[in-house]
C-alpha cells in the first residue's frame, strides 16, 4: 500500500445491528411446503458488526475521527423521496411485526423506519464533515444499505437512498458543487443512478456483475437524461472478474472520468459483495484489491475529499478484512495483513480478454462526458 497518514472520519452506531430483516432462508421467506427452512436473511447485522469489531480490535479505531450519528430530518428525506412513501413506510414500521418497504424483497421490523433515518443521517453527517474539511476522508459503516432505493420507494434491502439523500443535502447547502459517485457493490447502483439521472453536476459510475441485480439494469446504454445526459457511466463486468479486471476498469474508465469531470467530492457506494468469498456475487476482489481501488480514487481526486457509504457484503468472515483494508488505505495507517491473501494467487485474478473488451467498450463513453478541467 502507498500510504500517508490522513484525518479519516468514521461513523457507526450499534442501532444499525437492530434493523431486523427476519428469519428468511437467504432472501426467500421460509416456507415448509417448499423445503425452505427458516435461518436468516443474507442482509443481517453480523457482517457489519464484525467489520466494526475488527476495526476496534485492530486498534485502527484509535486513529479514526468518530463522526456523531444522527437521524436524518424529514426535510432531508424529502429531497429525494415523496411524502407518500415516507408515510407508507412509517406505517409499516409501526406495525408490531413490521412488513416490507414495497418490492417484496426489503423487509423491516418494528422501528425499522427510525433506524433507516439514522443510516441516512450518518452518511449525511460524514459527507458534511468531509466537505467542510473537518476530516480529509471517511467511511460510514451503516445499515440498512441504500443504493437500490429509488425516488419512489425502497428496493433490494434498501429503505432510503442513503447516498442520494446525503449528496442532495450537500448540493442544497453548497450551490455549484460537483460530485462523482462510484459504486463497487456487486449489484448495479440503480437507486443512486435514478436520483441523479437528470443532474449534470453529479457523475454516477457503477461497476457491477453484469445483469445480476436488478435484472436488465446497469447497461452501458443508460447514460443519463435531459441535462444529465452523458453523466451516467455503467461498467457491467463478467462474472468471475477479479483484481486485474477491476483495476483495469478503474485505470481506464473510473480515474479518467473523475479527472475529466473534476468533482469537488467523490462519494463511494461500498459493497464488499464483489469479494472472492461472497455468497451473493460471483466476483473475485480481495481485501488488497479494494485497497488498490481506494488508492486509485485517492490519486484521481483533485483535493482528497472522498467519503464512503457502506452497502452490501454478506460474508461475515472475509468482509471485515475488506472494510479494514479500505480504512487502512484512507487513513494511511496499517494494522493487519490479510490472512486470506492466498486468494491473490488464484488464476482468476488476472485480466482476461473478455473482461478487457467490456471495459474498453465502457471507455468509449468518456468522449461524451462533460469536460470540467
Amino acid at each position: 500500500m502507498n500510504m500517508s497518514k490522513l484525518r479519516t472520519g468514521y461513523s457507526y452506531h450499534e442501532i444499525f445491528g437492530w434493523h431486523d430483516t427476519g428469519t428468511n432462508a437467504g432472501f426467500f421467506p421460509s416456507d415448509p411446503a417448499l423445503g425452505l427452512q427458516p435461518f436468516q436473511n443474507y442482509e443481517n447485522a453480523e457482517t457489519k458488526r464484525r467489520i466494526h469489531e475488527l476495526i476496534v480490535v485492530s486498534k485502527l479505531i484509535d486513529h479514526l475521527h468518530r463522526i456523531p450519528v444522527r437521524a436524518a430530518t424529514d426535510d432531508e428525506l424529502l429531497l429525494v423521496h415523496p411524502q407518500s412513501y415516507l408515510t407508507s413506510l412509517k406505517e409499516v414500521s409501526e406495525r408490531r411485526l413490521g412488513g416490507d418497504a414495497g418490492d417484496g424483497e426489503t423487509p423491516l421490523a418494528k422501528g425499522g423506519y427510525e433506524i433507516g433515518t439514522m443510516a441516512v443521517g450518518a452518511v449525511t453527517a460524514l459527507a458534511q464533515a468531509v466537505v467542510a474539511g473537518e476530516v480529509d476522508n471517511g467511511y460510514a459503516l451503516v445499515r440498512p444499505p441504500g443504493h437500490h432505493a429509488i425516488r419512489s420507494g425502497g428496493m433490494g434491502y434498501c429503505l432510503f437512498s442513503n447516498l442520494g439523500i446525503a449528496l442532495s443535502v450537500i448540493k442544497r447547502d453548497n450551490p455549484g458543487i460537483r460530485i462523482a459517485t462510484v459504486d463497487w457493490d456487486v449489484h448495479h447502483g440503480n437507486g443512486t443512478q435514478d436520483v441523479f439521472y437528470n443532474d449534470p453536476d453529479v457523475l454516477t459510475i457503477s461497476l457491477h456483475q453484469d445483469r445480476l441485480y436488478p435484472r436488465n439494469s446497469g447497461m452501458r446504454e443508460e447514460r443519463g437524461e435531459g441535462a444529465g445526459i452523458n453523466t451516467n457511466i455503467n461498467i457491467p463486468l463478467p462474472a468471475g472478474t477479479g483484481n486485474g479486471g477491476y483495476q483495469y476498469a478503474f485505470e481506464q474508465v473510473v480515474a479518467p472520468a473523475i479527472k475529466k469531470f473534476n468533482p469537488d467530492l467523490i462519494a463511494v457506494a461500498s459493497g464488499f459483495d464483489s469479494c472472492v468469498y461472497d455468497p451473493l456475487g460471483r466476483m473475485m476482489l480481495t481485501a488488497s484489491g479494494y485497497a488498490k481501488l481506494t488508492e486509485i480514487l485517492m490519486s484521481a481526486s483533485k483535493n482528497g475529499k472522498i467519503m464512503i457509504a457502506h452497502e452490501g457484503g454478506y460474508n461475515a468472515v472475509y468482509s471485515p478484512f475488506c472494510g479494514l483494508f479500505v480504512l487502512q488505505q484512507l487513513s494511511g495507517i496499517k494494522k493487519l495483513d490479510d490472512p486470506f491473501d492466498h486468494t491473490e494467487n488464484y488464476p482468476g485474478q488476472a485480466l482476461f480478454d473478455h473482461q478487457r473488451f467490456e471495459v474498453d467498450e465502457a471507455a468509449k463513453l468518456l468522449s461524451a462526458l462533460p469536460d470540467n478541467r
